[in-house]
């Protein structure tokens, strides 16, 4: 009998503990020709904002060294082109939707989590507090009050599983953790990109439209593995690990640290079928460590327990 790899965040149970990060694979039902949506945990389509946004200026992607820097910008058709043109397509998908929203301010993250909570069928909401490629995108997760308000604000007119995604540039993601977990979150995503730049020193200018962007893939998955590490030692509640996950052995080792879920983000871009191939091979390796269920593995990580501070 192959280990059963069923989760259950906040209420919301999934058959398995693979999803597609938000941003990272369109608004997935794009992709449905070529991929069976349906066998995944979950999907996250792009941020919805209140108002269309265009996205910034480019070039808006760079390859680096195991990483892509991207400064997209969060563009999207906003809510009113989410409701009556994406929704009806992401609806019919039999796999669990949770919907990524991002505001400038607390009041339009209750707008949007209002207006998204109407939807029939929606699953839960991530909140997406740590886009590092928008003015002010990254204020409410770097400082705990404005994590935590964001989250309260949220969670009395939302009564639904509520994921909050922070984000790595700052010096104590522990105690921004907490602050959202105190606040009503039902998970904590970890981690969103790390702020990064890209120069063409011939030109002595950026390579990216903007001058900074999010650098996400293998290039951070160590910096995530931490975070995710530090954050479920601090909190009670689910973490989800995105962060440089491309295999299934990347998966195992964030089970491990302790995290519940994963998402696959910048893994697509280059092949499209990651996610789908680290569900195929969590079976096998879970049975390697004889466990029968994923969450026998999930904090597992043997060594004594160390300070989640960093010692020089």
């Amino acid at each position: 009998m192959e280990p059963d790899l069923s989760i259950e965040i906040g209420g919301l149970r999934l058959k398995n503990p693979v999803m597609l990060a938000s941003g990272t694979f369109g608004n997935a039902v794009d992709c449905y020709a070529f991929a069976d949506l349906n066998r995944l945990g979950a999907i996250i389509p792009k941020t919805v904002t209140l108002s269309p946004r265009i996205g910034n200026i480019p070039p808006r992607t760079v390859e680096t060294a195991a990483g892509l820097l991207n400064s997209i910008g969060l563009d999207n058709e906003g809510l009113e082109g989410f409701r009556t043109r994406l929704w009806g397509r992401l609806s019919s998908l039999k796999c669990p939707v949770i919907v990524s929203i991002a505001g400038k301010a607390d009041g339009e993250f209750v707008e949007l989590a209002q207006a998204i909570g109407e939807l029939e069928g929606v699953k839960a909401i991530e909140l997406n507090l740590s886009c590092p490629n928008v003015a002010g995108g990254i204020d409410f997760a770097t400082d705990p009050a404005r994590c935590a308000a964001v989250v309260a604000a949220v969670r009395r007119v939302y009564d639904g599983p509520i994921l909050a995604k922070l984000t790595p540039n700052v010096t104590d993601v522990a105690a921004v953790a907490r602050a959202a977990e105190s606040a009503g979150a039902s998970a904590i995503t970890a981690v969103n990109t790390l702020l990064g730049m890209s120069v063409d020193w011939r030109r002595r200018r950026s390579r990216l439209g903007q001058v900074f962007g999010g650098l996400s893939g293998p290039a951070i998955k160590p910096v995530a593995l931490r975070i995710v590490y530090q954050v479920a030692q601090a909190v009670s509640i689910p973490v989800v690990a995105a962060g440089g996950i491309t295999t299934v052995d990347d998966a195992m080792e964030f089970f491990v640290v302790g995290a519940s879920a994963i998402q696959v983000g910048t893994a697509s871009f280059y092949r499209p079928t990651a996610a789908w191939e680290i569900l195929d091979g969590l079976p096998g390796a879970l049975m390697e460590l004889g466990a029968r269920s994923l969450r026998e593995v999930v904090g597992s990580f043997g060594s004594p327990r160390i300070s989640c501070e960093i010692q020089c």
